[in-house]
């Protein structure tokens, strides 16, 4: 028996919008939050696609998030621009805000976009990818929940506090990578306790501490970072770069305002992007045959790029005109979208 369903590229727009729509979301979010579900859906990015319609609607249904929120746009200096979301969720105001930060990054050389008060749930590559297409290199970064114990602890504290970077390649699709500081996504383990599932080896513990592959457990539990002291050191970073750098609340806090509540965490996001016309003096052409050559040597030694498996995924669910979920999943789906 087939576990999968397969929709039409049109069929995951139409039941994100919809969906959104009914649950209180305006015709503006449904639409920022569902360009980034089709993008990461479109690249079989199953963690960051149509599942996340779930935490969208709970941070909705728990009165948290606003769904008609009209984010606000501050021009807070020559290199840096500031996006309230005013309790919305976080891409209207990300949509909203990028033009100001290429034209600030490619008068300036650099610029920073600070996003505040905002509800979180997706990957971080659509959105250094919106950098990279206009020809500059970009970082992101957020915290999340208190699910991560830090390097030798015991207890949440830190979140899974993703971090991205686009590089843009003239006529290529860019170099891109978008990891969490954390060994897994939440969503890849909520992913494997939907299966049943038993996670890898030191991925997670137990409420008590201990190790665990047991995907209920750890969601109850506390996940790992990844390398030990130094993934906890780099989540430590994030967390200080994404919080009180630009006034917004850390991991611990952000959980703590959820009271409990399986919603998308609230917090903020710092966007940094680079213009390479401007850093390397004009030597654009030059300097991008040797990221390529830095690239190819890469791939000739049998190793992948980054996004490549993602890019790859894209362009055969293009070519076919639409993907596969899990059926279940989309069972799931369509019962949430009728309990609106």
């Amino acid at each position: 028996m087939d576990d999968n369903i397969t929709l039409s590229l049109e069929e995951v727009r139409t039941l994100s919008e919809s969906t959104l729509k009914k649950h209180g979301f305006n015709a503006q979010h449904a639409q920022a939050i569902t360009d980034i579900i089709y993008a990461n859906q479109l690249g079989d990015c199953h963690s960051h696609g149509l599942y996340r319609l779930f935490m969208c609607v709970e941070s909705i249904k728990s009165k948290r998030a606003n769904g008609t929120a009209e984010p606000t746009i501050i021009d807070a200096g020559p290199a840096v621009v500031r996006a309230d979301a005013n309790d919305g969720i976080s891409l209207l105001a990300l949509k909203a805000a990028m033009p100001t930060l290429i034209e600030k990054a490619k008068h300036n050389g650099v610029a920073a976009l600070a996003i505040n008060r905002c509800f979180h749930f997706s990957a971080l590559w659509p959105e250094v990818e919106m950098l990279s297409e206009a020809g500059l290199a970009g970082m992101a970064m957020l915290p999340s929940h208190a699910w991560v114990a830090p390097a030798g602890g015991t207890r949440g504290l830190l979140g899974t506090n993703p971090f991205a970077f686009s590089w843009p390649r003239q006529g290529k699709d860019p170099f891109t990578f978008d990891f969490a500081t954390s060994q897994f996504a939440r969503g890849e383990i909520e992913l494997y306790r939907r299966a049943g599932k038993p996670l890898p080896e030191g991925v997670a513990m137990d409420e008590a501490g201990q190790p665990t592959t047991d995907a209920e457990k750890a969601m109850n539990g506390a996940m790992l970072t990844f390398g030990g002291h130094k993934g906890s050191a780099l989540s430590l970073m994030i967390e200080l770069m994404a919080g009180p750098l630009i006034d917004d609340l850390t991991s611990k806090e952000s959980m703590a305002a959820a009271q409990g509540k399986h919603e998308a965490p609230y917090h903020g996001e710092i966007i940094l992007a680079f213009d390479p016309h401007l850093l390397s003096g004009g030597r654009v052409s030059e300097n991008n045959n040797r990221a390529e050559r830095l690239f190819a040597d890469v791939i000739d030694q049998g190793a992948r790029l980054p996004s490549q498996r993602r890019q790859a995924a894209k362009a055969r669910n293009l070519a076919r005109n639409a993907v596969d979920i899990p059926k279940a999943l989309y069972e799931d789906l369509i019962k949430l979208k009728q309990d609106a």
